[in-house]
């Protein structure tokens, strides 16, 4: 009899976004007259059209497929040459990152679960909460946890809570740690972490031996020209960070998939007989064994990101999906509802009206106004009492999101 990876059975009965759309479902099945109004601002999916260029230079990388002089089969497990210059050109100029620590991918989400492969059993790991649940539940699945707790969390894990007191940037760990998990601009909070406070935490990885996992999807909506863009503008951080990255939300890439990784070589672990080992030397090996890198086409759009027009269009986007925010935190503010996020970051985190939890509020959208929002319990349990919206959307739907909020709570 084949047995099974009994970590699983520790998993909550529902992922967030699945147990999102059985929800939606039901009322779909018992409201089919208002299924067309539903409009939907859950999850953090794209709604605009990839950009021009990028869809010219698939074109040309299709065509190219089809000559024998130009056709590509297997590319290279850490992506093409052409894509990880442009990337270290375009994001970490002056930062000291070589082309060769970046791996490419086909997303961010699959990385920063995958990466669990070349650590070993015993980490002490934080997470903040609260946190986008893949962080926590590939831990679940890697068997570094116990089993969960009556509100969702797992034993195991560290939990930084983070809360408008604190402005939703977690406090350091009063203990030591192996792993952090850091998400900045935050998902699902959409706020941001100051240079002093990535400086602290850089600081205290380092007095630690830790390493930070560092998810920078979103850093291209950053709009304050003080908050980094990257974990390695802070001083230090190429000894002890990973840095995960994405062209799905400022490219539009969600259903086309591309991302990278960058894992400087001089950031490194503990073998058993205590000996140091190069990270990059370990995800290398594993991104070459079980991965036969992003397609050829694919890449080639990615690396239209970085052209003039590329740019341009990258720009237009965030700008279209940045005003969203603001006028979904304008609406949420008019309605009296305290408002967090959405200034440098697509999501606005918005606290629940006094009596209302968080899959209260997500009934309460979803029946009175036809809209889907996330509730924030699904983040941890600092998330609860709160929900998020996503401004990933077109300019006419937010507007009547903003309407119906009104509407709601007027």
């Amino acid at each position: 009899m084949a047995s099974i990876n009994s970590n699983f059975l520790k998993l909550k009965a529902g992922y967030l976004f699945p147990e999102i759309a059985r929800r939606v479902n039901a009322f779909t099945e018992a409201n089919p007259s208002d299924a067309a109004k539903l409009i939907r601002c859950g999850i953090g999916d794209v709604t605009e059209p990839l950009p021009e260029a990028v869809r010219k230079a698939m074109h040309d990388g299709v065509d190219e497929q089809g000559n024998r002089e130009t056709f590509k089969g297997y590319g290279p497990e850490q992506g093409y040459g052409f894509l990880r210059e442009a990337i270290v050109e375009n994001q970490y100029a002056d930062l000291g990152i070589s082309a060769d620590e970046v791996f490419v991918s086909d997303g961010s989400k699959c990385d920063s679960g995958n990466i669990l492969d070349i650590f070993g059993p015993g980490n002490r790991i934080a997470v903040t909460d609260p946190v986008y649940p893949v962080y926590v539940d590939t831990n679940v699945m890697a068997g570094n946890t116990g089993e969960a707790d009556a509100n969702g969390s797992y034993e195991g894990l560290l939990y930084l809570p983070c809360t408008a007191e604190n402005g939703f940037v977690a406090d350091l760990p009063s203990e030591k740690v192996d792993l952090i998990y850091l998400c900045f601009p935050n998902n699902p909070t959409g706020t941001v972490a100051t240079r002093e406070q990535l400086k602290a935490w850089v600081d205290y990885a380092k007095a630690n031996d830790s390493i930070i996992l560092f998810d920078a999807a979103y850093e291209a909506f950053i709009q304050d020209p003080e908050i980094p863009h990257s974990i390695f503008e802070i001083e230090g951080a190429k000894d002890c960070c990973i840095e995960f990255r994405s062209f799905s939300k400022n490219g539009g890439f969600t259903g086309v998939r591309c991302a990278y990784t960058v894992i400087p070589k001089t950031v490194t672990g503990a073998a058993a007989d205590g000996s140091r080992v190069p990270l990059h030397q370990l995800w290398g090996r594993r991104h070459s064994t079980k991965f036969n890198g992003a397609s050829y086409p694919v890449q080639k759009g990615a690396a239209a990101v970085f052209s003039a027009e590329g740019k341009a269009q990258v720009a237009a986007l965030i700008e279209h999906y940045m005003g969203n925010a603001a006028l979904l935190r304008e609406a949420c503010t008019t309605a009296g509802l305290t408002v967090f996020g959405g200034e440098n970051a697509p999501y606005v985190w918005v606290a629940c009206p006094e009596g209302t939890d968080s899959w209260g509020m997500f009934d309460k959208m979803l029946n009175q106004a036809q809209v889907v929002i996330t509730p924030g319990a699904g983040f941890g349990a600092a998330g609860e009492g709160y929900f998020r919206i996503s401004a990933f959307n077109s300019r006419e739907k937010v507007e009547e999101v903003c309407q119906r909020i009104a509407t709601v709570f007027g």
